[in-house]
């Protein structure tokens, strides 16, 4: 093996696992089996360390931890919701801190995980950046908190995760060098079906052409927020850069690759951008992307003073886009008291953990 850093084996493509871990046994004379049993240990037991990959001998375990490491995430603290959803917030190996949440329904199981550590997208419905940006997360620290995340449930008889989003912290399409193998690792290395992995981004349009280029049916959300440019702006800022209109450009390339479902996902703020008239523009778009529109409720979140809209307010969009034909929904509510409801991930948790009350309120929008 060349010098240099060692490969952390969980941010490898499953061929390039298999392609580096032929080359170390073939060096060392060991026979072609033991990739598979590394790989087996990996993708179906979870193994943390070397020393769990205990159908090697011991020799060889100490071999591949001096040419590989695996950056297991470890969790710092775990909070479980009256609800049952479950927060977990992660430390990874430089000490950067993390946080994914497990949402239990009769049906499913669904992980949503992180993709940077922080986000430099300043939406102003979203704490998650209001501390700033940090880090991007390898490919192999956005796997980790899925295995992570898959042997907690394991263990407290969660079941299986079934589905996964790319929906914590960070803007997925700002990190693409670590997100799409990361896709590519979940999808064929632990087998998780594409249709039920969904990549949210606020409106990244390379992203979105790039994942609309790949040939599985991995799913899209949109951080939608508003139906047109104005009122986007004010909420989202990436507007100014990828306006509505080159948005829904990119989108029809992602929907012509077919079977790929669209989201759009529409947080609604009392008084800002729930008024009636909205209800028809945003019917408009969503016809015209095929898309299928989560209502949100707004979550509370440090320093803004702004209510979710009234329920009967909520339960009139709905309505009124249903009637229009327009595939809709009202996203129920999951972990806001452990603050792991959409939009809350990393606020109170920096104010609680690392006592940044003060960068937060100079990174918080006027």
């Amino acid at each position: 093996m060349s010098e240099g850093p060692r490969p952390d084996l969980l941010s490898l493509e499953p061929a390039d696992l298999r392609s580096a871990l032929d080359a170390h046994f073939s060096e060392r004379g060991q026979p072609g089996y033991r990739t598979k049993q590394v790989e087996k240990a990996l993708y179906e037991r979870l193994a943390g360390s070397f020393e769990e990959v205990t159908t090697l001998p011991e020799g060889e375990r100490k071999a591949l931890a001096e040419a590989f490491r695996i950056d297991e995430p470890v969790a710092r603290t775990i909070q479980r919701s009256e609800d049952g959803t479950v927060k977990h917030l992660w430390r990874l190996a430089d000490g950067e801190l993390v946080e994914s949440v497990l949402i239990p329904t009769d049906r499913r199981l669904t992980l949503c995980i992180s993709s940077q550590a922080g986000c430099a997208m300043g939406c102003t419905f979203c704490a998650t950046g209001w501390g700033g940006f940090d880090r991007q997360l390898s490919a192999g620290e956005i796997v980790g908190q899925y295995r992570g995340a898959r042997r907690w449930a394991e263990q407290h008889d969660y079941g299986a995760i079934s589905n996964i989003v790319y929906m914590g912290m960070g803007e997925p399409f700002s990190n693409r060098k670590a997100v799409m193998p990361s896709l590519t690792i979940l999808n064929v290395g632990y087998g998780v079906g594409a249709r039920r992995i969904t990549v949210s981004t606020v409106g990244v349009v390379p992203g979105i052409r790039e994942l609309a280029a790949r040939p599985e049916q991995f799913r899209l959300a949109l951080s939608l927020h508003a139906p047109n440019t104005e009122l986007r702006r004010e909420l989202v800022p990436l507007e100014k850069r990828h306006p509505i209109p080159e948005l829904m450009d990119a989108l029809a390339d992602f929907d012509d690759g077919g079977g790929k479902r669209i989201t759009f996902e529409y947080t609604m703020i009392d008084g800002l951008n729930d008024a009636a008239e909205l209800i028809d523009p945003l019917a408009d778009l969503a016809l015209r992307a095929r898309a299928f529109v989560n209502l949100i409720p707004f979550n509370p979140i440090p320093y803004r003073s702004w209510r979710p809209s009234a329920p009967e307010r909520i339960e009139g969009f709905r309505s009124a886009l249903e009637a229009r034909g327009v595939s809709v929904a009202v996203r129920e509510t999951r972990g806001r008291d452990i603050d792991a409801a959409c939009g809350q991930l990393r606020g109170h948790t920096l104010v609680q953990l690392s006592g940044t009350r003060r960068v937060a309120a100079r990174t918080a929008p006027a």
